[in-house]
């Protein structure tokens, strides 16, 4: 038996196919024309179709997002597997990193000492430095949180937040937290998320400046 006589085989045809799929069974839904291409990258990535009731983006979030990668910003993410599958011709192209401090030497010395979580200390890091335009939280309530409170204390104004993080414990509260705190913002309400969202909605955003 021959797979390609049955199943597409060519990555970008599987890609397409899949698209093509979930533009149809999106059909019964409203989706904003500029949320469109990331919503069906989530759920292509996860293959739930609840995402498109859970997406949820501030009015200024898309445009920001474009203007800072156009900039050739710096992102932060609160995990090294966000790095590993963000589009790196994307990225390249655009002059664009995607960094993550939860394993440097100096955060992970400061959380042993003071108790205190590398996901926190990972942001407080990023904060200091203005080129982080876009923060990508796909893991961490915590990082989320301490980042609100660094906005409001003055100390970082990102120009938008992926604010995706998964789980049980302070997920949910987080994102709505970001809803309220006024910075530019795409969420995924609720309990659901992940790294592997993150990447799909940052990736949705690179994708609209490179030819596939």
């Amino acid at each position: 038996m021959d797979a390609k006589n049955y199943i597409e085989t060519r990555p970008m045809g599987i890609e397409l196919s899949s698209m093509d799929i979930i533009t149809k069974e999106l059909s019964h839904l409203q989706v904003p024309e500029e949320l469109a291409d990331m919503i069906k990258r989530v759920i292509h990535t996860t293959a739930d179709f609840e995402y498109g009731h859970l997406f949820e983006a501030s009015d200024d979030a898309v445009e920001n997002g474009i203007n800072a990668l156009k900039n050739g910003c710096k992102i932060y993410s609160d995990t090294t597997m966000i790095i590993a599958g963000t589009s790196k011709p994307a990225l390249k192209q655009l002059n664009c990193s995607v960094e993550c401090y939860v394993h440097d030497e100096e955060v992970m010395k400061e959380s042993k000492e003071k108790n205190i979580t590398r996901s926190i200390l990972g942001v407080n890091k990023a904060a200091k430095d203005d080129a982080f335009k876009i923060y990508a939280i796909g893991n961490a309530p915590t990082a989320l949180v301490r980042l609100i409170e660094l906005y409001k204390e003055g100390v970082v104004k990102p120009d938008l937040v992926i604010g995706v993080p998964v789980g049980f414990v302070g997920a949910a509260e987080s994102k709505e937290m970001l809803k309220e705190s006024g910075l530019p913002h795409i969420i995924i309400r609720g309990r659901k998320g992940g790294s592997t969202v993150a990447v799909a909605i940052l990736n949705a955003l690179l994708y609209r400046f490179i030819k596939r």
